[in-house]
């Protein structure tokens, strides 16, 4: 095994290592409730938890799998999330052969693209030429009945689901000196820091957090986003020997992924409350769909990319 692949392992290790803790610490105070009663707060948290088991051994397996692995993965999340986002959108049998493009030729495209290294096409694919394209055949069937919002909700549809998840195994194109054989650690990098920066924002939120962000929307407050932060930022400058970014370089990127995560959590669960659904699907028992487990890193996803780019690669 090569430094990378043991790397991954020892990752992985860890972040089971972490998951057995907090799902002890749950279970601990799962045993100190009353019998029959039922602690939400908590619940969401086990479920948090239990969802995290299952995206480590995933995120793993395709780490391990390398480029092909991880295009995989992500691939078959952008079809999941985008199935998911669509069913909760305003159609018509005009957008039919426009959505049957966004999943069978959009979306494959972005992804080979991402795979053969394109970046000069994979960041302008999707924002310009799939939202020039997919009106046009829209248009052309003849239907204007809330047109605007049918089309809208489609191209959002390809932007959170293809192209910001897309982003994250574009990582592994980027040519960052001393690090070319490494990148596919920036994923792991980039996906722990934001999900264990979430789990640690709700779970100071609802212990030490007063301040509500966005009332009627969401529970999350002020107190609660600055502790999952700053525990974000203190994550990756412990994971920053997996990065080319340094000690201090690592905190700055890992706090800016997870803040813009923490708020892009917020714009879905507008969506939902719009909708008037608690999660985007039921693919996931008990737990959602892929857009409930990956709404911060979808947000998160294309700033840590160009950060990266800029500042690194």
């Amino acid at each position: 095994m090569n430094e990378t692949t043991n790397d991954i392992l020892l990752l992985a290790f860890g972040s089971f290592g972490i998951l057995i803790a907090l799902t002890f610490v749950g279970e601990v105070l799962r045993a100190r409730e009353e019998p029959g009663f039922v602690n939400p707060i908590l619940d969401t948290y086990m479920t948090r938890v239990q969802s995290w088991w299952g995206m480590v051994a995933f995120v793993g397996i395709a780490l391990l799998m390398g480029k092909i692995g991880v295009m995989v993965l992500f691939a078959f999340a952008s079809f999941a999330a985008l199935r998911e986002f669509l069913t909760l959108t305003t159609k018509a049998k005009a957008d039919h052969l426009s959505l049957a493009l966004a999943f069978f030729v959009v979306l494959p495209l972005q992804y080979v693209f991402v795979g053969l290294g394109w970046d000069g096409l994979y960041t302008v694919f999707i924002p310009v030429y799939a939202f020039l394209l997919l009106p046009i055949v829209s248009a052309l069937r003849g239907n204007t009945d809330r047109y605007l919002i049918r089309v809208a909700e489609t191209q959002w549809g390809l932007m959170i689901a293809v192209f910001c998840v897309s982003h994250v195994p574009a990582l592994m194109t980027l040519e960052v000196e001393g690090h070319e054989d490494r990148t596919v650690l920036m994923i792991a990098f980039l996906v722990m820091v934001v999900q264990l920066g979430d789990l640690l924002e709700y779970f100071f939120g609802r212990r030490i957090g007063k301040t509500c962000i966005a009332n009627h929307l969401s529970p999350k407050t002020w107190e609660g986003v600055f502790c999952g932060v700053v525990c974000a930022a203190i994550i990756g400058g412990l994971l920053s020997w997996i990065t080319p970014f340094g000690v201090l370089g690592a905190m700055a990127m890992a706090a800016a992924a997870s803040l813009v995560g923490m708020f892009g959590s917020l714009v879905f669960a507008a969506i939902k409350r719009d909708r008037g659904v608690k999660d985007w699907s039921h693919l996931i028992p008990g737990q959602g769909g892929f857009v409930d487990q990956l709404d911060s890193v979808i947000f998160a996803a294309p700033i840590f990319y160009h950060f990266t780019k800029f500042f690194y690669a």
